[in-house]
């Protein structure tokens, strides 16, 4: 039975980008494979659990696709370039290309060891891990919902996050639906012709729906801006610029392995500026809300849940970073560390709590229209991302 999202049952999209923030951080703390893939398994089981049938949560699959692509060319760069750790246990010697003087430091073929091409798959997974958290944020995640609960200062800069953010899906669900019809009518949809046949539909439905998104933007008002004064403007801009850089450094104290004494003081500083600022900001924003979405229990669940996983994650390299940083040199089988591992099973509270109830059945399958509602092509353009504005006076 296909899963239909209704917006009572719909999960604030906020929740769902801490909650995937959370696993990334967690995946950016440790190069144990074991771990990663447990944080890879815990996103993709709570994505196939939680996900509705919208043309953004068909992405995921790009973004697997896009990590195993990044562990394969950091495996390539390894074996062609070399790799900077040592390593004992040849696998391979490839034809060496002499340089220049100017190159030193930099090789092409040579001798590759062991030890560095498992460097190069702990570093590749990492990246991948990363990668595959931020589809599953943008799987779950409604982009025209997430656009809405933004404060009027970020509003525009909104906007074109949102419009590139939902671009993607869009196309791997063009690509899909156009090899799909190939294949109903016996055409190849693999190899080179069969791409160049594809590619032209796509670019001219990306095209088609670019030309309507502007006419929706512009007929409902977007960039039009109330009149405020200078002073309010440079007040905004400083403690905006002020506070997104102390964050930024706070940020940076708290996850490198020095500057934990001022990373939080100046983390609270810049978030308390950033806010001020965003809530000048606001007031040149003269939108609507319409039926704005509420941060419920579920939300701060779900959301709670990230910020344990990351927290968990940061403490355990204190009391066993041999556990989550394997070595190369020498050759370790890396091993499940326990108290880290049930940390990232608590990610797994968001398939609880925020699962997708069944369709009622009154409500319409997935997929299709009420009578007298508009018609899908219509509801590609999310309207509430939209809304109207009017003219200053």
């Amino acid at each position: 039975m296909s899963r239909a999202g209704r917006r009572e049952d719909a999960l604030h999209a906020g929740a769902w980008w801490l909650w995937a923030l959370g696993l990334a951080t967690a995946a950016s703390r440790t190069t144990n494979p074991l771990l990663l893939g447990l944080l890879v398994g815990v996103a993709g089981y709570v994505v196939a659990v939680c996900r509705t049938d919208a043309p953004w949560a068909r992405s995921y699959g790009a973004f697997l696709k896009l990590g195993l692509a990044v562990i394969g060319i950091r495996l390539v760069f390894a074996v062609v370039l070399g790799s900077p750790i040592p390593g004992t246990h040849t696998v391979l010697t490839l034809p060496e290309i002499p340089l220049p003087h100017w190159a030193q430091g930099v090789r092409i073929g040579g001798r590759v060891t062991a030890e560095g091409l498992v460097f190069a798959l702990y570093d590749g997974l990492k990246l991948a891990s990363l990668l595959v958290c931020v589809g599953a944020a943008n799987a779950l995640a409604n982009p025209a919902r997430l656009l809405k609960s933004l404060p009027g200062a970020l509003y525009e800069a909104g906007v074109a996050v949102v419009v590139a953010m939902t671009f993607a899906p869009n196309l791997v669900e063009d690509v899909q639906r156009l090899r799909a019809a190939r294949r109903l009518r016996g055409r190849p949809d693999r190899g080179l012709r069969a791409l160049r046949q594809v590619g032209l539909p796509v670019l001219e439905g990306a095209l088609e729906r670019s030309v309507a998104l502007a006419a929706a933007m512009d007929a409902r008002g977007y960039g039009r801006t109330a009149d405020v004064p200078r002073a309010v403007r440079h007040t905004t801009s400083a403690l905006t610029l002020g506070g997104l850089l102390g964050v930024c450094a706070g940020t940076y104290g708290l996850l490198a392995d020095v500057g934990a004494g001022y990373g939080l003081p100046l983390l609270l500083a810049g978030l308390a500026a950033a806010l001020a600022g965003l809530w000048l900001g606001g007031r040149r924003s003269v939108r609507t809300r319409y039926r704005p979405d509420r941060w419920g229990p579920r939300e701060w669940l779900v959301s709670a849940s990230g910020a344990a996983v990351a927290a968990l994650t940061i403490w355990a390299n204190d009391y066993a970073p041999a556990a989550l940083h394997p070595p190369a040199v020498p050759l370790t089988t890396p091993m499940l560390p326990v108290w880290p591992a049930a940390s990232i099973l608590l990610g797994l509270l968001p398939a609880a709590v925020a699962g997708h109830r069944a369709a009622r059945p009154e409500d319409p399958p997935a997929g299709r229209a009420l009578p007298g509602s508009r018609s899908a092509h219509h509801d590609e353009i999310p309207h509430d991302a939209f809304p109207h504005k009017e003219a200053p006076k």
